[in-house]
């Protein structure tokens, strides 16, 4: 089984920012893509920022050079840094971890897609 925990939504004014935590836990062998997708009302889900285990990033055309994604390995964690937000960007943010879960005696397992179960960020005046 693998968890991920996520953190940091809220109301903000336009303009601020917020910035989104996600951790994994559980039968981990290796972690490879993760990212933050999020939702509206009405809308297809979709990929705001995702970040490979090297390090390469992928940006939705929307957050260029206001959100940037980075990640911990050592701590399986991902954060996801929003700055200059608009009132656009509220929505529900999911965290999405691409894991190879670890058998009992640690060995590589399956891999497994992981979400997270979202949280709300706000942007409102």
């Amino acid at each position: 089984q693998v968890q991920l925990v996520e953190s940091g939504g809220g109301l903000v004014q336009p303009g601020g920012s917020l910035k989104l935590s996600c951790a994994a836990s559980g039968s981990i062998f290796s972690i490879n893509a993760m990212g933050w997708y999020r939702q509206t009302p009405g809308k297809e889900r979709e990929l705001v920022a995702a970040i490979t285990s090297g390090g390469s990033t992928n940006y939705a055309d929307s957050v260029k050079g206001r959100f940037t994604i980075f990640r911990d390995n050592a701590k399986n964690t991902v954060v996801l840094q929003m700055n200059s937000l608009k009132p656009e960007d509220t929505a529900v943010y999911y965290c999405n971890v691409d894991v190879r879960a670890a058998n009992v005696d640690g060995r590589p397992g399956g891999y497994l897609e992981v979400w997270g179960r979202g949280t709300l960020v706000t942007v409102s005046s």
